[in-house]
């Protein structure tokens, strides 16, 4: 159960769930190219090695009229990997990196912690969820189909659908909109539930805080 919070705190939701429970999870595809419309996204991209900014999840569960809210802010870092912490509706915060995956408590206290030495496929479940957040398309290549379209004033838009008959088990669709960022995240699982996440106020920095290293220790 504790596996299972960590990980729905995410942006993606129960889409990690479904990586670690998907058969060949640390599979990879052949070397592909990019699609066109993914390398034409990507030249748009702000391209920075930390992002910052704020999000806002809402997601449905099938079976229940309303939604589960929960906002905060997040640093993406190319280096080092993914922290997401929440404010509402408590305050929690989550540290993914390709090597382990860390939650803490609101005084700071470690919740759960897993570990690629001890969690056989953690790393590609990492990758693929750090690929997500940081947008690297070469990456997401390997795993999902790409269509999309090129809109005015730099917009963009993005539709993901699995490779895998494993993932396909799981998620049937991701899409992702944005401009010089990624501002919405949609995810439509198989058993029904969809989660859509909006982002805002992103900031590009060249560095980490050193309060955010010390985040990633």
């Amino acid at each position: 159960m504790k596996r299972r919070q960590c990980l729905t705190a995410l942006m993606t939701g129960r889409l990690a769930i479904a990586w670690i429970a998907g058969a060949n999870v640390g599979a990879t595809h052949a070397a592909e190219v990019v699609p066109a419309i993914a390398d034409a996204v990507r030249q748009r991209l702000v391209d920075a090695p930390v992002v910052r900014g704020l999000f806002e999840q809402r997601k449905t569960i099938k079976g229940f009229r309303n939604p589960l809210v929960s906002r905060g802010d997040f640093v993406v870092s190319r280096s080092q990997g993914v922290l997401w912490r929440t404010s509402e509706p408590f305050l929690s915060s989550l540290v993914v990196t390709r090597d382990r995956l860390l939650a803490r408590q609101a005084d700071g206290s470690v919740a759960t912690q897993l570990s690629s030495r001890d969690e056989p496929g953690l790393r590609a479940i990492n990758e693929l969820l750090f690929a997500l957040m940081a947008t690297d398309l070469q990456l997401l290549a390997h795993r999902f189909h790409f269509e999309g379209e090129l809109q005015s004033d730099r917009g963009w838009r993005l539709v993901l659908l699995p490779r895998d008959a494993s993932l396909a088990r799981w998620v049937i669709r991701i899409e992702l909109e944005g401009d010089r960022f990624v501002r919405t995240v949609r995810l439509a699982e198989a058993t029904g539930d969809t989660s859509v996440l909006q982002f805002a106020a992103p900031v590009a920095a060249s560095a980490l805080t050193r309060a955010e290293e010390s985040d990633f220790e």
